[in-house]
Order: structure tokens, then sequence, then C-alpha cells
């Protein structure tokens, strides 16, 4: 690597030698005797009792401590991915964790893992947020909502539905958890901003024209864009979105009998490969 940090150079070390053996943060850190320091914040004095956890996990993870009703804005959206059902992709790893006797960090974890895509879960979201950042910086150059649908839906040649991110459902149509989270940000005071406004339009359009509506996560990415969030901070905030619905199926399957959760037959299984065939003599 250069000194620079861009591209690799096997001769030039400079940039490892001048951090070897050193730790280097801007974050904070635990001064022995005297306070734990978290961006300027002493996290037991101006922090603890004073902040909710979600202001301080958007605190650790963009440097910026948010106001209480923006982090309450937050902590809500984790609820809508808490759904304690055991048939949901993530959920159901955390499950056969339970029932396999894992550890809950263990079964959390890797519940986590199965949530991270860029097809769906947390992993969306930085997609989201570049797509709607995108619409918006057109919108603003005179194009309306319909040429935004129209111009992404041209992208996506031979799919049977027109699946834009942050928008449609593999299974249903509608989300529900968008008409809860517009709920709480008018009950918390939380203005529409051009990006939600933008993608209020673009929801609009689709569900006309093609039956298709917004989805969490283009309503999260629209949001927070709103509040000066950048996509990769986004999907930072949301690494870990739905471990509650996990820990719950966690719980559920570890407090039944051990290897109970979706036990198999052999003759569950159906065998398309090779036929048995009879061994040579001889062997």
């Amino acid at each position: 690597m250069s000194s620079n940090g861009t591209d690799p150079d096997v001769d030039d070390t400079a940039c490892w030698d001048a951090r070897r053996g050193i730790f280097r943060t801007r974050k904070g850190g635990w001064v022995i005797g005297e306070a734990v320091y978290n961006h300027g914040y002493s996290m037991m004095d101006d922090l603890v009792g004073h902040c909710s956890f979600f202001q301080v996990l958007l605190l650790n993870v963009t440097g910026r401590l948010p106001e209480r009703r923006l982090a309450d804005w937050l902590e809500a959206t984790f609820i809508c991915l808490s759904w304690p059902d055991p048939r949901i992709w993530c959920n159901q790893v955390g499950a056969l964790a339970g029932s396999a006797r894992t550890s809950p960090a263990a079964a959390v974890a890797a519940g986590c893992l199965a949530a991270d895509s860029r097809l769906y879960g947390p992993g969306v979201l930085e997609a989201a947020t570049a797509f709607i950042v995108a619409a918006l910086d057109r919108q603003r150059a005179g194009w309306t909502a319909e040429r935004i649908v129209a111009d992404a839906l041209a992208r996506l040649p031979g799919q049977g539905r027109p699946v834009l991110v942050g928008y449609a459902r593999p299974i249903a149509t509608g989300d529900e958890r968008v008409a809860a989270m517009a709920r709480v940000a008018h009950e918390l005071g939380c203005p529409d901003g051009p990006h939600l406004q933008l993608a209020w339009s673009i929801d609009a359009v689709l569900g006309r024209d093609h039956g298709e509506g917004i989805n969490l996560a283009g309503y999260v990415a629209a949001f927070l864009s709103d509040q000066g969030y950048r996509g990769h901070e986004i999907a930072r905030i949301y690494s870990a979105w739905v471990n509650s619905g996990v820990h719950a199926c966690y719980a559920e399957a570890r407090d039944r009998p051990a290897d109970t959760f979706l036990p198999m037959r052999c003759d569950d299984v159906e065998y398309c490969g090779i036929p048995p065939r009879p061994l040579p003599t001889g062997c």
C-alpha cells in the first residue's frame, strides 16, 4: 500500500510502519483513573443517564450525537425488524442455533450475518440511499417522478416485476411498517424532507402504474438522508437491525428439547442423483 492509502505498493510500507504497535483512534478511549471518552464526551458523566442507547449508537457510528427524537425514531425502526417469526430466514438461523444449543451470542451473530446481503435486510440500505439521493438530484434538474421511475425501470431489463431498490416486497404488496413509522415521525414532530417527499411521489407512481410501493428500507433511506446521513453511515447503523427477532426465535428454540427445530427424516429428502448400483466384485 502506498503512503496515501490508495494503490498497493509492496515496496512502500510507510503507511503500515507509521501505525506499527500503535492504536490510533479519533473515536475516544479509556484513560484509566480519569474517564472513558467518546468523541469528546465523558461516557459516564455526559452520556450515561443523560442519553438513550440509540443516541450513543449514532454517536459511535457517525461521531455526531443526535437529538433525542431522532434516536427515538431510530429505535422504532429497529422494532419494525424484530418480528419473532421463525419462518424468516435470519430467524431460522437463530432458532436452529438454539435447537443446537449454541450460545446466544453465536446465534444472534449468525442470524445477523444471514441478513447481510445486498438483496434483502439491512444490506440494501446503502443502495436504497444511493437511489433516492440520485433521484433527488434529477428532480432538482427538472425530472418528474414519472420520468425517474421510467428511467430506473428501463435499467432493469427482463424482470417480471418493477422491482426498484427501496420499493416492492418479495411476498406481500405494501409495507405496514412504513405506515407505522410515518405515524411515529408525525408524533415526534419530524417533518418530511425533500428526499422523503420525493420518495412518496415515486411511491405514488409505482402504486398507480405497477401496484408496488415503498418498503421500509426505502423509507429509512429517504428519511435519514434528509437528516444528513450518508449511505455507508446508514448501513452501519442498521448492521444488526434484525437482532431482536433472532433473539426471540433463539430463546424459544433453546427452551425446547434439543434438535427439535424443523427435524427431518431421511425420506424427507428427495434424492435426484445417480441411482443405487452394485459394487464391482473383488472390492
